[in-house]
């Protein structure tokens, strides 16, 4: 596996990023350990840590199923020589590794033999940490585990992402709105795709305006590729506004990621997802529910195929190239409240010229009056023929005046 070696002079600049998340030495906080708890979970191992890479140490912000050690030096550390790179670093069996067979934590009591260490890199590039899972016998990975464990650690540099902004903010004064504007709308896109991608036979477009300049919404939208011929589609809605809004959107959006990787039934990705959002929720926390759309999107020389089920999400709207409007689908529950939820997949086959249209339900609670799905259908009914772009934004105005929650929009349009 091919590693990226950071040059010397880049210690002083990542050491300046560790601090400005100002994490080393903080107690426990259970968000982090549900991550490594779910890291261990999906490998089957005994031992997961996030660890933070001091200048002379390597400090575990958290180590399930690894009791009363809180860090250990940097010089025999795995976790310093994962650092060095920007893909998973992989020891499958130590006890033969040249890398580490002379390390203590192998040849030691503890006796380690298996490390799968994934770099919690920020968006500058700098590696603060890992997010790792041990083992003391050898054990292979699949592709699908490692992919997962970078998301988890996406996750991980999320949260922190997260709690760096919640600091910031409560810092405002009110003469500093346009400052809060600023940096709500940064982590507002970290929430979203930077960009729709490009995706044979279809065309895609979004609009999303959350309810308030200031504060962080809870709606969101995703598109991600699962594998060389089917694409993910998310759209979804969290109760609530600002940080804590946030992190079940950041849950809900890189669960529903790991979960797509291994199963092709959409109910069953979202039965996945609200058990990620339970477990983040803990025991006692009243957390916010999650309504969620998701779609398998498999594209194709006559239109696409769309495979989806919705958990307490407004169903899709088909606009279909003669003009005809309908709803398709069946309702479900929502996400994290219940332990079992009820979800149905549909299937659509969309034909050149038929577009599927995915809202949240800001945009049918919006408007004076509300515009409800019996005014989505007119707007789209004047729609025919019109590019994605060009619907997203005739839905997107149909709210504009009495915007009473987030909007959201995802268009989506067979070319053939």
């Amino acid at each position: 596996m091919a590693t990226v070696q950071l040059i010397p002079a880049d210690e002083d600049a990542r050491m300046a990023a560790v601090r400005r998340y100002d994490i080393l030495d903080t107690p426990p906080d259970g968000a982090f350990d549900r991550i490594a708890a779910a890291a261990a979970e999906v490998f089957d191992v005994p031992i997961a840590i996030v660890s933070i890479v001091d200048s002379d140490r390597i400090w575990f912000k958290s180590h399930h199923g690894l009791d009363g050690v809180s860090e250990i030096g940097r010089e025999p550390g795995l976790c310093a020589s994962a650092i060095l790179g920007h893909e998973p670093w992989l020891v499958t069996d130590a006890a033969a590794d040249p890398r580490t067979l002379a390390n203590p934590l192998v040849a030691g009591d503890f006796g380690l033999q298996f490390y799968a260490g994934a770099p919690l890199t920020t968006a500058d590039g700098y590696n603060l940490g890992t997010l790792c899972v041990l083992d003391l016998a050898p054990r292979q990975v699949t592709e699908a585990q490692t992919r997962i464990l970078s998301h988890l650690a996406t996750l991980v540099v999320d949260q922190l992402e997260l709690r760096l902004s919640a600091r910031r903010a409560a810092s405002l004064s009110e003469d500093r709105l346009e400052e809060m504007q600023v940096l709500a709308g940064a982590l507002q896109r970290s929430l979203l795709p930077p960009a729709l991608p490009a995706i044979p036979h279809v065309a895609l477009a979004a609009a999303y305006r959350p309810a308030s300049r200031y504060q962080v919404g809870g709606d969101f939208y995703d598109i991600f590729p699962i594998d060389g011929a089917t694409w993910g589609l998310t759209i979804g809605d969290v109760c609530g506004k600002g940080p804590e809004a946030a992190g079940r959107t950041s849950c809900a959006r890189y669960s529903m990621r790991a979960a797509a990787i291994h199963e092709d039934d959409p109910s069953r990705v979202l039965d996945l997802v609200n058990q990620a959002l339970l477990v983040d929720a803990g025991p006692l926390l009243e957390a916010p529910f999650v309504t969620a759309l998701f779609a398998r999107l498999h594209p194709h020389p006559r239109g696409a195929t769309v495979a989806f089920a919705s958990a307490g999400h407004p169903l899709p709207t088909v606009l279909r190239a003669d003009g005809t409007v309908s709803q398709v689908g069946a309702p479900g529950t929502l996400l994290g409240v219940l332990a079992q939820i009820r979800t149905a997949q549909t299937t659509v086959e969309l034909e050149q010229g038929d577009t599927l249209v995915l809202l949240t339900d800001g945009v049918l609670d919006s408007g004076q009056p509300r515009l409800e799905q019996e005014g989505v259908e007119a707007v789209l009914r004047t729609c025919q023929g019109l590019p994605p772009e060009l619907i997203a934004a005739r839905v997107e105005a149909a709210v504009t005046s009495g915007q009473a929650d987030d909007v959201a929009v995802l268009v989506l349009t067979a070319q053939g």
